[in-house]
């Protein structure tokens, strides 16, 4: 059974404040990048040690991260167009498992695509001294937000893992996620996100639904194909 918040409104959240900062931490700590020498002495980040830059782009990994059935069904989109065994065994890994039933903390649709209020969760980082928030723009509108990750974060995030290894899943999914996402900035993950027809067709301040049992149709699908396959060039 996924998480789809049973009694609570559509805008409520389906995950705590302090699971979300966990699983937060981890996939800024995962996909951050190498922070500029300038941006070192800016004040409060001469202890970063990465940034994850724009909040669309946080959120759209999120996604994934939050939706096993989606980040499966996309591995399957890329098999088709590149047809590599790994991302078919990745697909196959977690739509063969419970993981989607499980691991599932399904997010709104939002103007901008899927878009979950994380903003307490990361104030929790930020009050505890493992992240700093920086926003560009200017007092009337702010074009992004960037996050900084201290150095104080990327040891609680590996303590974390030595401490508790169950979350060593979210360290493996958010590797999982990057690989998928590539070089695309969070637009380019939006527009990609779209293209599945029950995300883009979820009514806007809805909780975009599972797509667990279409992905594993795809899953067979693809399965019968090899099998066709080798026996026709057996």
């Amino acid at each position: 059974m996924d998480h789809e918040g049973a009694g609570r409104g559509p805008g409520e959240p389906v995950t705590s404040r302090e699971q979300d900062a966990v699983r937060l931490l981890l996939l800024i700590d995962g996909a951050c990048e190498p922070v500029t020498e300038a941006e070192t002495e800016l004040p409060g980040l001469q202890r970063a040690v990465g940034v994850m830059r724009t909040q669309v782009k946080l959120q759209k990994l999120d996604f994934w991260l939050r939706n096993p059935d989606y980040l499966a069904n996309e591995l399957l989109t890329a098999y088709e167009a590149e047809p590599e065994e790994a991302l078919l065994d990745l697909a196959g890994r977690i739509l063969d498992s419970e993981e989607p039933e499980v691991r599932r903390y399904p997010m709104l649709r939002h103007h901008f695509g899927a878009y979950e209020w994380l903003d307490d969760a990361l104030a929790v980082l930020r009050s505890a001294g493992l992240l700093v928030r920086k926003r560009r723009g200017t007092v009337d509108r702010v074009r992004q937000h960037d996050y900084f990750l201290l150095e104080h974060g990327r040891y609680v995030a590996r303590e974390i893992i030595r401490q508790e290894p169950d979350f060593g899943y979210y360290v493996q999914r958010v590797e999982d996620v990057l690989r998928l996402a590539g070089e695309k900035s969070g637009s380019e993950l939006k527009k990609q996100q779209y293209l599945t027809r029950e995300y883009a067709d979820t009514p806007r301040g809805s909780r975009i639904g599972a797509i667990t049992e279409q992905a594993r149709r795809r899953l067979a699908d693809f399965r019968q194909q090899l099998q066709v396959k080798g026996v026709g060039g057996a």
